[in-house]
């Protein structure tokens, strides 16, 4: 959401940039302003679509989609039942009692082929 507030911060300063330099007579400084301004309220428009969409994205997601849910997708309208026990996917090795992932063949700590 942030990132969406400033862009208009930087649009409003593409347009006092484009207006200054046509009032300034430096017509051939105008294009930038022009395509500055584009560039920053199209990324305000995605900024916000993506602070309030249900599948946002993010660089940094600390937890995976399955792990838990997330405040704003309820908000929004996403209902979801949370069950962090359904969501444990290992069991344990029968040889050492080390937990292992269901998919693994193998067991990742002696070594034997799990049953």
């Amino acid at each position: 959401m942030m990132s969406g507030i400033i862009g208009i911060a930087v649009a409003l300063f593409g347009v006092f940039w484009t207006v200054m330099a046509i009032a300034g007579g430096a017509w051939f400084m105008a294009p930038f302003g022009l395509i500055f301004t584009g560039i920053a309220v199209v990324r305000t428009i995605y900024d916000f679509k993506n602070a309030t969409g249900k599948n946002r994205y993010s660089e940094y997601d600390i937890t995976d989609g399955e792990e838990e849910t997330d405040p704003l997708n309820e908000r929004f309208g996403e209902k979801r039942d949370y069950n962090p026990a359904s969501q444990i996917k290992s069991k344990y090795c029968p040889y050492c009692g080390q937990r292992v992932e269901t998919e693994y063949e193998f067991c990742n700590v002696c070594g034997k082929k799990l049953p």
